[in-house]
């Protein structure tokens, strides 16, 4: 997904939607939502729009589809849960998100040739993968004891 299409999923559904949202940014529905609109002209989106919108509604899609643009991986750098529940629950989410890998190459292989399309869907998946990898390094250098 591109950061102006996740710029538009985020603000529709943020909590009450685009109304709701419109209120606490303290901007007319009308001028969200044309900014949330990946093929308007009239009103642009701002990075201040942008970050004021992940700030209140905690969703980073945009932030990762930028990465994921430029070929980079972003993951939040507090610890987060440090328990041996929570580091189970993240090496779980990496398997499943490894399985979907494998599906993924799996099914473009079965034909006997690869194209562009199924790359995009590989590259789709392993970046999705990579997150769950960095949070668990997150979580264990939380949980390591210092000194």
């Amino acid at each position: 997904m591109n950061a102006k299409d996740a710029f538009h999923q985020t603000v529709h559904n943020a909590p009450g939607g685009c109304a709701a949202l419109a209120v606490r940014l303290g901007m007319s529905p009308t001028i969200l939502r044309n900014k949330a609109n990946p093929n308007n002209v009239a009103n642009v989106v701002t990075i201040d729009d942008i970050d004021r919108v992940m700030e209140l509604t905690e969703d980073y899609s945009v932030l990762h589809a930028l990465a994921q643009a430029h070929g980079f991986v972003c993951t939040k750098l507090d610890a987060g849960q440090t328990s041996d529940i929570a580091v189970l629950e993240s090496v779980t989410d990496i398997w499943s998100k490894l399985g979907s890998v494998g599906t993924q190459v799996h099914a473009a292989l079965a034909d006997g040739r690869i194209d562009l399309h199924e790359v995009k869907h590989i590259e789709a998946a392993i970046f999705t993968a990579i997150r769950p990898m960095m949070d668990l390094l997150t979580r264990l250098n939380g949980m390591a004891e210092k000194g």
